[in-house]
């Protein structure tokens, strides 16, 4: 399984916002993130449209404007980003109501990637943005 840049940079960007928000409650401007993770500013804006409408973030119109986080980043899950993007979180080829194969059966490994997504999908949804941002991934890893 492959997450897709929308997904990836959408995370970046949130992560990038949360860390900027702290700073007072003045909006971020895309363009600042946008230069900071390196990414495209009219694909954060794309991104940016999404979230919105799934209301992970609020937007703040003229001299000062931009973006600010809709909740707390302990509040806002990695999960709820990718999905905002619209980014599928399945480890399987199949459609909804179809199988892999041709004939609209279930390949043999189908049980394994089927479990394998809802594993990423359990732990995407575990991890906050406050932990992304709070180094808190990284420590976990060493203790184990």
């Amino acid at each position: 399984m492959r997450l897709s840049t929308k997904g990836r940079y959408a995370v970046m960007a949130m992560a990038d916002l949360a860390r900027r928000q702290t700073d007072a409650e003045r909006a971020v401007a895309l363009a600042d993130i946008a230069q900071r993770q390196e990414i495209s500013l009219s694909y954060l804006e794309q991104l940016f449209a999404r979230l919105r409408r799934k209301g992970l973030v609020k937007s703040a119109r003229g001299p000062g404007g931009g973006y600010r986080l809709a909740r707390e980043a302990s509040d806002t899950t990695i999960a709820e980003i990718v999905h905002a993007v619209d980014e599928p979180l399945r480890a399987t080829r199949c459609a909804e109501a179809k199988g892999c194969m041709l004939k609209g059966e279930r390949c043999l490994t189908h049980d394994l990637w089927e479990d394998l997504g809802e594993q990423i999908e359990s732990y995407l949804a575990s991890v906050s943005l406050a932990d992304v941002i709070g180094g808190r991934l990284a420590r976990s890893r060493q203790a184990a």
